[in-house]
């Protein structure tokens, strides 16, 4: 399987790895950003003071959620936080990308510049003098 041939991010899952019943809680957690063990945690407290209804929509998700699919490649730290951001506020992440890749340009144009200037070449001579 390839990496585009990988379904969509923005559907929500259960979890493979990180699961410890069902993986319910760190699907969620996963797909909407918090921490797994604030989730879990909540979880426990909704089952015990609305015990009936929590337990049984746990189980629920547990039967109508697909389990993760597994990548190819590992996600790096910044690809899933890039991923997460652009899920939790599109907008935002988009411009700090937009601004990120407009300094990238700025720095990379300055470079070129220099590579190609008088100055360039004589500081190159004058390192070749050093030795």
């Amino acid at each position: 399987m390839k990496y585009y041939d990988f379904p969509p991010r923005n559907k929500i899952y259960r979890a493979g790895r990180d699961a410890r019943i069902l993986g319910v809680c760190a699907g969620l957690s996963k797909h909407f950003g918090f921490d797994r063990s604030i989730v879990r945690l909540l979880t426990a407290i909704g089952a015990f003071v609305f015990f009936p209804t929590v337990i049984v929509a746990y189980f629920i998700l547990a039967l109508f959620l697909e389990k993760a699919p597994e990548d190819e490649r590992p996600d790096t730290a910044y690809d899933a936080e890039l991923r997460q951001r652009v899920r939790s506020e599109p907008h935002a992440t988009v411009n700090s990308q937009r601004h990120r890749f407009r300094e990238l340009d700025r720095r990379l144009q300055r470079l070129e510049k220099y590579v190609t200037s008088k100055r360039f070449r004589l500081d190159r001579e004058f390192e070749g003098l050093k030795d």
